[in-house]
């Protein structure tokens, strides 16, 4: 049998021959085998090369993120030291004032994490730093200190002292007092709910601290009456005036004239009915009554 092959005819030369040359089919087949397989390896080769720059270009990318990440860490680093310094300050600041006054310091509740903590911190010394400086323009640290308030006791002491009804609301003499007594009119036993401050007809009464003024019209035994509410559950009432100047909702500030002492309503004579109370029950008015308007004017003229 004779074996398949391919001839390959070879241009003439310069004798002018044609060269004929045979090729078994086995050699083309090895030839084509090895074609392939060399055209298989480039073509891993490529891919392996393609795998290689795409880590390379991860791994540059990862590098700059870790570079950038460490001058991010160092910046939050130092930002975390100087909260620090400013937490120090800032405590150190506050709780120097607060000595200075006697105050009571805040309590700060425990938090999770330390960082919780030092932000609780940061906004408890502004905090106070800021009520003292409410305080201290407000008045409330001056009414406080007048008032003897200088020790274990905190700003919400002074606040609180400060919106109560610490003045005088008319100088005269106290000719009925707080509690049981007997009735001028029918001579019998009963409860006075307020202190009864003799005084001029016509006589300015003011209001002993800032408030709202909830009731301004006649109401039954007290004439023209005027009720003010101090915050805090503290209102007070005057009652027998001659005549009011405020209306209901108007806010008064401390000193400020409210009305004239009269006898209106159940009255035996120009005078005025004082009353303080706390959440609408009456209290004896003669612990607020600490300062007539004269001190208080000469407080305020020396802080």
């Amino acid at each position: 049998m004779s074996k398949r092959c391919y001839i390959l005819f070879v241009a003439p030369g310069d004798d002018g021959q044609l060269t004929k040359v045979q090729i078994p089919i086995r050699y083309l087949y090895i030839l084509i085998a090895g074609i392939a397989v060399g055209l298989f390896g480039l073509t891993g080769i490529a891919s392996s090369y393609s795998r290689m720059l795409l880590k390379i270009s991860r791994f540059n990318e990862l590098r700059v993120e870790k570079d950038d990440l460490r001058v991010r860490y160092s910046r939050l680093e130092q930002v975390a030291k100087e909260r620090d310094i400013q937490v120090a300050s800032l405590g150190s600041l506050a709780s120097e004032v607060s000595t200075l006054y006697g105050l009571k310091p805040a309590p700060i509740l425990a938090s999770s994490s330390s960082d919780e903590l030092k932000d609780a911190q940061v906004s408890s010394s502004l905090n106070r730093l800021a009520v003292l400086k409410t305080t201290a323009l407000s008045g409330a640290a001056t009414t406080g200190i007048s008032l003897g308030m200088t020790r274990n006791v905190s700003l919400t002491d002074w606040i609180q002292a400060n919106s109560a009804p610490a003045l005088w609301p008319v100088q005269g003499l106290i000719t009925g007092s707080f509690g049981e007594r007997t009735d001028p009119f029918n001579g019998e036993g009963a409860f006075h709910s307020g202190v009864d401050i003799a005084c001029n007809y016509g006589q300015p009464v003011i209001a002993p601290a800032d408030g709202t003024v909830t009731f301004a019209d006649d109401m039954n035994g007290y004439g023209h009456l005027v009720t003010i509410d101090h915050g805090h559950g503290v209102s007070t009432r005057y009652g027998h005036l001659a005549s009011y100047t405020v209306i209901a909702g108007e806010h008064v500030s401390r000193g400020e004239t409210i009305g004239y002492v009269g006898l209106s309503g159940r009255s035996t004579g120009p005078h005025l009915h004082y009353e303080v109370r706390i959440n609408d029950t009456p209290v004896n008015p003669h612990k607020y009554l600490r300062m007539t308007t004269a001190q208080a004017r000469g407080i305020v003229a020396g802080s």
